[in-house]
């Protein structure tokens, strides 16, 4: 596996979740996660994050974008790789419910991601097409409950 930037969102996604399980908690993280204004703003750094990685997408689909595509997916790639560190900046924890649902998805289409068919050196477009279908289905889902979950914070607040 030669590619820089699924080997760093493969330590980031790691040290993620050995954070998490093992409970190692910056105290002033946690706390400034709790106020308002910073969940708010660190939140719309994520959505910024998640709604950019549609730009690839974009590129691809639109003729007179298409001249980017390439250069889109090195920044696609790096972006998904560094998604683990945007989420954590966001939330030390996973979530509930719809949150947790929200969560899962997310850190499995960056897996997802990161394992792509350039790192498993694999050229079946069977495994291409099931691999492209699950992760874009995957940031559909991720997208709708992110807009979901935005109306939900400024619903209720």
């Amino acid at each position: 596996m030669k590619s820089k930037s699924t080997i760093l969102g493969l330590v980031l996604l790691f040290l993620f979740f050995v954070q998490f399980f093992l409970k190692l908690e910056w105290v002033w993280l946690y706390e400034l996660q709790q106020e308002e204004m910073y969940k708010r703003w660190s939140g719309l750094g994520l959505a910024l994050l998640i709604t950019f990685q549609w730009v690839l997408s974009i590129t691809r689909v639109s003729k007179k974008l298409r001249k980017y595509s390439i250069k889109m997916t090195a920044i696609h790639k790096w972006l998904g790789a560094l998604s683990p560190l945007f989420f954590y900046v966001h939330s030390i924890g996973l979530g509930y419910g719809y949150l947790a649902l929200l969560t899962y998805l997310f850190f499995a289409n960056a897996l997802i991601g990161y394992l792509n068919l350039d790192v498993i050196k694999n050229n079946s477009d069977l495994l291409f097409k099931g691999w492209m279908i699950i992760h874009v289905s995957f940031s559909i889902i991720i997208t709708v409950l992110m807009f979901f979950h935005i109306g939900v914070v400024f619903y209720y607040k």
